[in-house]
């Protein structure tokens, strides 16, 4: 057999991968190191997002360990929007929909390059699940691994995530503190790198991969910046040259049974309401169809919550991860969960579960038998105000608003909203309605971060419900429904509250429902007409064509 054909790399073989070979020597690449996997390293380093302004130094550990195991590693990057600089404005539009392009565009260079392998960073909301995508849709050997959360930050001897900064604008507002503690505070609120310090949908979604055994037992919840988290980073590109060795492919570790796993987990720990359209999404892409949402909520009747992580309590992401974080959790849902499903190690579930201990902080993990509550902390509510159903974090409401009824006071725009409730125009009591933003209406289903901030800073969190076909932050805590399904824009029943109506919030029983006989929601729909907002020209436009409803995970087709 002649030299150029005992390339690992099918691109690479014979005198038809003589070019290929020759641009790949014009960096440096030499022979010996083309005639070994190639591994892409998708890296989403950008010092314009506090969650992956650290990957570069992963990368270099990723590197490290691929070449280490016998592999050749060549990185690549893609786009990394901050769900957090993106707030409250409409750059917001943006991010969920970033999801599908991040997903699109690591497909586009793994199979332009035909990689052997590849390892992905990743850290914030929209990102990790854009690579899960990715991973589901490619189906060739791969290991993720997240940036890991920052530490929180301290005020007045108490832990807070960044968030802190919102909710002080309404202290400010009230008379609570003045300019200069406004910005001592703004100053301490982000302390160093890494993906916010609560359990939101960043780091749901890093916890999710681990449990679907895409990432290395015990590395989801490893702090961005210590130590641990640069020998994670090294033991992946270790990890993914064992996968190719043994064929080892996404789509075999990406099983039902390994989402139904990770379905479990988010239930067990209440993690962020996003993490429901996203495992929709990466389902769908790994072949094994839509995921109904009466799915989730049949987990949730089942899985008790077993963990308590900020928003939900006064424990934050590092107090989880000395707490045992993902490992443990699933541990303690062992005889819950399919325990024989294969991941990235090349070791089944109960083989990685079997070397990590069950969890010494009781306050943060508790046992199946001694639960913070008999059902899951995220749920799944219908009712003809959302007959597709809509989704809640009961693991984040307050008791009181577990089952009530207020009247609506609605809003069309999610800056009105902020502006009424700072003027003090929103009385306790009431269920604010926040509609046109789902994936369509919005278009792109942005968040309604700072509404739920803004209430909470002015003290109406307890009192108040807000409901809306848009979605929400992991961070929000109070009485909120988000992905009303169908949305406004597509003729949902959202579209026709008005003013005054009456609307009850049963969780326990997960209903939705809209207090107006059929009657009048039938003479009212008549006249009705979807709000039309005014679009610059560029990819919302591709999305709100492409989308789908937020019940199906908004994925794009």
């Amino acid at each position: 057999m002649e030299q150029e054909d005992r390339f690992f790399n099918p691109l690479l073989q014979g005198d038809s991968g003589a070019l290929k070979r020759a641009l790949y020597k014009s960096m440096g690449f030499t022979d010996h190191q083309l005639k070994k996997p190639l591994i892409a390293v998708v890296n989403s380093y950008t010092n314009a997002t506090p969650g992956h302004f650290h990957l570069d130094t992963l990368c270099e550990q990723v590197q490290k360990g691929i070449v280490s195991a016998g592999g050749t590693a060549m990185v690549f990057s893609t786009i990394a929007p901050c769900d957090g600089i993106a707030e409250g404005h409409t750059g917001m539009r943006y991010i969920l929909p970033a999801r599908d392009l991040i997903a699109s565009s690591v497909e586009v260079m793994v199979r332009a390059h035909r990689f052997d392998g590849m390892v992905l960073l990743g850290s914030c909301d929209k990102i990790v699940p854009g690579i899960l995508i990715a991973m589901a849709r490619l189906d060739i050997p791969a290991v993720f691994l997240n940036g890991g959360p920052m530490l929180p930050a301290s005020y007045q001897g108490k832990d807070y995530d960044g968030n802190i900064v919102t909710e002080a604008i309404g202290w400010k507002q009230q008379g609570k503190i003045d300019a200069a503690e406004f910005r001592r505070i703004e100053d301490l609120a982000e302390p160093c790198a890494g993906s916010c310090a609560m359990l939101g949908t960043a780091n749901t979604m890093g916890c999710l991969a681990e449990a679907m055994g895409l990432s290395l037992p015990g590395s989801a919840t490893i702090p961005a910046i210590l130590a641990a988290r640069q020998r994670a980073a090294f033991e992946t590109g270790e990890a993914v040259m064992e996968l190719v060795r043994r064929g080892i492919t996404a789509r075999q570790i990406l099983t039902q049974e390994a989402i139904e796993n990770a379905i479990s987990v988010l239930m067990a720990m209440g993690g962020s309401t996003n993490a429901i359209m996203h495992l929709q999404a990466i389902a769908y892409e790994a072949g094994l169809g839509m995921l109904p949402l009466s799915l989730f909520d049949r987990f949730s009747q089942k899985i008790p919550q077993i963990a308590s992580v900020y928003p939900a309590s006064a424990y934050d992401m590092v107090d989880f991860y000395e707490a045992g974080g993902i490992p443990a959790v699933m541990k303690e849902l062992l005889v819950l969960l399919h325990e024989d499903v294969i991941t990235v190690t090349g070791k089944t579930l109960q083989e990685n579960l079997s070397v990590f201990p069950y969890s010494s902080r009781r306050e943060v993990i508790r046992t199946i038998g001694d639960p913070f509550s008999a059902q899951g902390g995220v749920a799944v509510l219908t009712g003809n105000l959302a007959p597709l159903g809509a989704v809640v974090k009961p693991a984040a409401i307050p008791e009181p608003l577990m089952d009530w009824i207020g009247p609506a006071q609605i809003f069309n725009d999610e800056q009105e909203a902020v502006e009424k409730i700072l003027a003090g125009q929103v009385r306790p009591g009431t269920v604010l309605v926040l509609r046109y933003e789902g994936p369509k209406g919005g278009p792109g289903m942005p968040e309604m971060y700072r509404p739920m901030k803004v209430l909470e800073g002015m003290g109406l969190s307890d009192s108040c419900a807000l409901i809306t076909d848009g979605r929400f932050s992991g961070s929000n805590r109070g009485c909120f429904v988000g992905h009303i399904s169908p949305e406004a824009y597509e003729g949902g029943p959202l579209g026709l509250v008005r003013d005054g109506d009456r609307i009850r919030i049963d969780v326990p029983n997960r209903k939705l429902e809209l207090l107006v006989s059929e009657t009048e929601l039938a003479q009212r729909r008549v006249g009705w007409k979807p709000v039309e907002k005014i679009l610059e020209p560029g990819y919302l436009n591709t999305y709100r064509r492409l989308s789908r409803s937020a019940a199906e995970g908004a994925v794009v087709e």
